[in-house]
């Protein structure tokens, strides 16, 4: 065990932040597939994913002078979503430092909901996050994945899962940063611990496909419709992950691609890339009748759901 890992996730703490939570975010729907299973509807939130439950979670153990200059985050879109939304119901200042390819849809949401988007190119944004630069600043910075607040927060998912359908066996999860799979991973080891975790990659990025072959840091680029698992290579997750994630499947990014579409004529379910990895898993085979596959986020562009749609 190292110092990367979190502890004290117990049965009694996980549901303490679902019940501190709850009043903040929507308990989303589990709705059966065409294949089989049950797709968790997150797109469902307030900003259209999952980031919400993490974002709540941290922002509520932040001094509450910190918070009061302001929010600040680094986000391929849902979790600058998010932080602006938690500012706004908070009614602090927000900033976020977004790629400048993030999806128009993403940085007006951002903008709408009143925080200042700072577009920058990919190269500089790492370097960004490399150099820390966030310490400087007087906002409070929340971590989109690697904060162990986000991650709990993430777990609160699992009561809603455990109390929709008991006997669930299998939960596929899309993977970016890793702070999504790791805080259902937290919550079931507490409250069901012979759950399989299965963390879900586009063939497009498979970050930590790469990074656990290369026992280190990979060299990629992203190259995938789902660019809300766009985040780079982290340390800190690397253990995480490799300790709480039972088993990874990455899949064609030609079949994700089918599977956004395939979600929307025949699930009447709006899904972004990332929203659609774990189904376009289920599809290719990764599914029982009580598996999971959780839709993280909704947040697509209509042109591009167009040329999905028609593609």
């Amino acid at each position: 065990m190292t110092a990367t890992l979190i502890h004290g996730v117990n049965a009694a703490r996980v549901r303490e932040i679902a019940r501190l939570v709850a009043p903040h975010i929507r308990h989303t729907p589990l709705i059966p597939t065409p294949v089989g299973g049950f797709l968790k509807l997150e797109s469902l939130q307030p900003t259209g994913s999952f980031k919400v439950r993490g974002f709540f979670a941290a922002a509520h153990v932040i001094d509450r002078a910190r918070v009061a200059r302001g929010l600040l985050t680094v986000s391929a879109g849902n979790a600058a979503l998010a932080c602006a939304y938690v500012a706004r119901e908070l009614q602090v200042p927000c900033r976020v430092v977004m790629f400048d390819s993030a999806p128009a849809l993403k940085v007006h949401g951002v903008r709408e909901l009143g925080a200042n988007a700072v577009l920058m190119p990919r190269d500089r944004l790492l370097e960004w996050i490399a150099a820390r630069a966030w310490e400087h600043d007087p906002e409070a910075f929340i971590h989109p994945f690697a904060d162990e607040a986000v991650i709990t927060g993430h777990a609160s998912i699992v009561p809603e899962i455990l109390a929709d359908l008991p006997d669930v066996e299998q939960v596929l999860v899309p993977v970016g940063g890793g702070g999504l799979i790791c805080g259902i991973a937290l919550g079931f080891a507490a409250l069901k611990p012979d759950v399989r975790v299965v963390g879900v990659q586009s063939d497009g990025y498979p970050l930590w496909q790469r990074a656990f072959a290369a026992n280190g840091r990979p060299s990629l680029t992203p190259d995938t419709i789902a660019d809300g698992t766009s985040a780079p290579f982290d340390p800190v997750m690397f253990e995480r992950l490799r300790s709480l994630v039972h088993e990874w499947v990455v899949v064609p990014e030609a079949m994700l691609r089918t599977t956004v579409a395939r979600l929307a004529v025949d699930v009447k379910v709006v899904a972004e890339g990332a929203g659609a990895l774990a189904y376009a898993a289920m599809i290719d085979g990764r599914v029982t009748p009580r598996s999971v596959a959780v839709l993280s986020g909704g947040n697509l562009d209509a042109s591009r759901l167009a040329e999905l749609l028609t593609g």
